[in-house]
């Protein structure tokens, strides 16, 4: 853990509410002085309240995550998103612009949309959730992202497994068995489609062509939302206010990055395999009202959640010098979290020896 110094001298420690409302004001937008944080860990994110009624949401991106570009490329995304009539909050366009830059901060601006948890164990809330999420996969099957990079066995596998052995953030009472864990998980998931479909970057810049190569075994790469868990959809009543559109809308999509559809739909599935089965069966039957689902990438489920497992452990030791981690997980680094984390690879090591989900 870092000390009282290292943390004083985050980056985000900077960014009082003075800041945050001169931010505003820089963009043409005057705020009455309400501003509420709402919940984010990766970057800082405020309900701000204007003079002239209303609210909107500002972003302020976390500093040295992503370059100017990688975030010009999500934020042309939602706006393709936003042209096809998808309902996604895109970032406004205000004096010219969706990014802006204070305080040494990049941060946007984002209309204010309210709305409550999907119902997701309602299989006609997962079937209009299928819809869009195929109506997002067609805009995103167009071209690929240039600069924004890919959910693959390297970057959400090696990559972060390796940083967190070469910066010895396992106790040493457990960091053997992880190391050998992860290592077979790994293997695993090389052997798998996700493996064998590794594309460099350079090869998404050559071609606007991201489907699959059927003799190869490859499977089709798309720009996607990236984090399309229950969190990141807000759901509008059909008995809401005439002025507010029902149904699903999709935000922050400051994860999104090229990889396989089925990783905007694992993480809408839950409980026994019986009943993931069924939340499955209903996502696809919207989704395939728009756009064919390959049915051979529901075999990267488990991959895709063991990547998720190893990427995510990496991300949290990461931001430890950020103190609002220390505060909302305080059990993280403890030999009983990667004592936990074992067992969860090894749970997932069978999970991806056995069938996958069918439907």
């Amino acid at each position: 853990m870092p000390d009282g110094k290292e943390a004083a001298g985050h980056p985000y420690q900077a960014l009082t509410p003075d800041v945050v409302m001169d931010a505003l004001a820089s963009v043409g937008l005057q705020g009455d002085g309400r501003q509420m944080p709402l919940s984010s860990y990766e970057n800082r994110v405020y309900q701000l309240h204007l003079e002239e009624g209303g609210a909107v949401v500002a972003k302020f991106y976390r500093p040295q995550r992503w370059s100017k570009a990688q975030i010009l490329e999500e934020h042309a995304f939602s706006h393709e998103l936003a042209a096809a009539e998808i309902p996604v909050v895109a970032p406004l366009l205000l004096q010219g612009s969706t990014l802006h830059e204070f305080g040494g901060f990049f941060f946007s601006v984002s209309p204010s949309r309210g709305g409550r948890a999907p119902e997701l164990d309602d299989p006609d809330v997962l079937e209009w959730v299928g819809r869009f999420l195929a109506r997002i996969h067609t805009v995103g099957a167009t071209l690929p992202f240039a600069v924004r990079g890919a959910l693959d066995l390297q970057s959400f596998g090696h990559e972060p497994r390796d940083w967190l052995l070469r910066h010895n953030k396992l106790p040493l009472d457990v960091c053997s068995a992880w190391e050998k864990a992860s290592a077979e998980a790994l293997e695993l998931i090389a052997s798998s489609a996700i493996g064998k479909s590794a594309r460099s970057q350079k090869s998404y810049k050559a071609t606007a062509s991201v489907e699959a190569d059927e003799d190869s075994g490859q499977i089709r790469l798309l720009r996607l939302h990236g984090d399309c868990h229950p969190g990141n959809i807000l759901w509008t009543p059909l008995d809401a206010p005439a002025a507010s559109l029902p149904g699903p809308h999709f935000v922050d999509l400051d994860d999104a990055r090229m990889g396989p559809a089925v990783q905007d739909l694992w993480m809408l599935l839950s409980g026994d395999r019986g009943q993931r089965t069924r939340q499955l069966a209903a996502l696809i039957d919207g989704y395939e009202q728009f756009r064919s689902f390959d049915q051979p990438e529901l075999a990267l489920i488990e991959p895709l959640r063991t990547l998720r497992l190893i990427h995510y452990s990496a991300w949290l030791a990461r931001r430890w010098d950020d103190p609002i981690f220390a505060i909302n997980f305080p059990w993280f680094g403890s030999s009983d979290y990667w004592q936990g984390q074992v067992q969860m690879l090894h749970e997932q090591i069978e999970a991806m020896q056995e069938p996958p989900l069918r439907v």
